[in-house]
């Protein structure tokens, strides 16, 4: 079969174009942390000073970061989660224990995170509706893009 031009709509493609990028999520991880200065995220996600000003500049228009002058003399900015970034941060996190999980089998974590109840995070993806924990198993899909079902676009 032949690759369609047009592949399937899909929102976790849609997310990728603004964060899939290189450094895009550590830049975020870093904000998240409170190292929003620019030479903090040079020297923490070890991104080369050109693309991070690129990332940086995109993830601003995208509105995840909000740019904020701290200095006027010379003129510096750091850059803030916005409300939108710190939606993506439980999916950081979840990226961080599933790569403890796999990548790291002897255990050696480079970074816990301590839940407000005191106790080390162990993040779990929950329906909001009736709180259980989410499995594959327990999911069904539903494309509502015209012309597209599950394993693909429809004959046209």
């Amino acid at each position: 079969m032949a690759a369609r031009k047009d592949p399937r709509p899909c929102s976790i493609a849609d997310t990728l174009a603004l964060v899939g990028e290189k450094y895009s999520l550590l830049v975020l991880r870093e904000v998240c942390l409170g190292n929003g200065r620019f030479d903090q995220l040079v020297r923490n996600t070890g991104a080369p000073r050109d693309i991070l000003a690129t990332r940086l500049r995109r993830l601003v228009d995208a509105g995840i970061l909000a740019k904020h002058l701290y200095s006027e003399r010379p003129q510096r900015f750091e850059y803030r989660p916005t409300r939108a970034g710190l939606e993506l941060e439980p999916v950081l996190v979840t990226l961080m224990a599933w790569g403890d999980r796999h990548l790291r089998p002897d255990g050696d974590r480079p970074m816990l995170l301590e839940h407000s109840c005191g106790q080390t995070l162990t993040p779990a993806v929950t329906c909001r509706l009736c709180g259980d924990e989410v499995r594959h198993e327990d999911l069904t899909a539903r494309p509502q893009t015209p012309g597209w079902t599950v394993t693909g676009p429809t004959a046209a």
